[in-house]
């Protein structure tokens, strides 16, 4: 079994920062594209970001130049910074992971999610 553990949402002021974290654990043989996802109010879920297990980045055209993907591969973590955020930031914030199980059976791991919050 499969998990994506998310923590580092919050409250925060509009221009403030978070970083979001995530973490896979398991039965896992190997990570390959991790990524983060947000769901905001009324709206469909949207890419945010993502990141090859090799490091090559994507960002959505609305966070490039303020959101931040790493990945720490010997942990099977994904982080997101997030600076100068906005109230339209506003979403639960979703980890995904492509991977491959110790099984052998390779498929789309989903987090919980994580309420990010953007308000004065």
């Amino acid at each position: 079994q499969v998990q994506l553990v998310e923590s580092g949402g919050g409250l925060v002021q509009p221009g403030g920062s978070l970083r979001l974290s995530c973490a896979a654990s398991g039965s896992i043989s190997e990570v390959y594209r991790m990524g983060w996802y947000r769901q905001g109010p009324g709206k469909q879920r949207e890419l945010v970001a993502r990141v090859s297990s090799g490091g090559r980045t994507a960002y959505a055209d609305s966070v490039k130049g303020r959101f931040s993907i790493s990945r720490d591969n010997a942990k099977n973590t994904v982080y997101l910074q997030m600076n100068s955020l906005k109230p339209e930031d506003t979403a639960v914030y979703f980890c995904n992971a492509d991977l491959r199980t110790i099984a052998a059976f390779r498929y789309d791991a989903w987090g919980q999610g994580t309420q990010v919050t953007v308000s004065s």
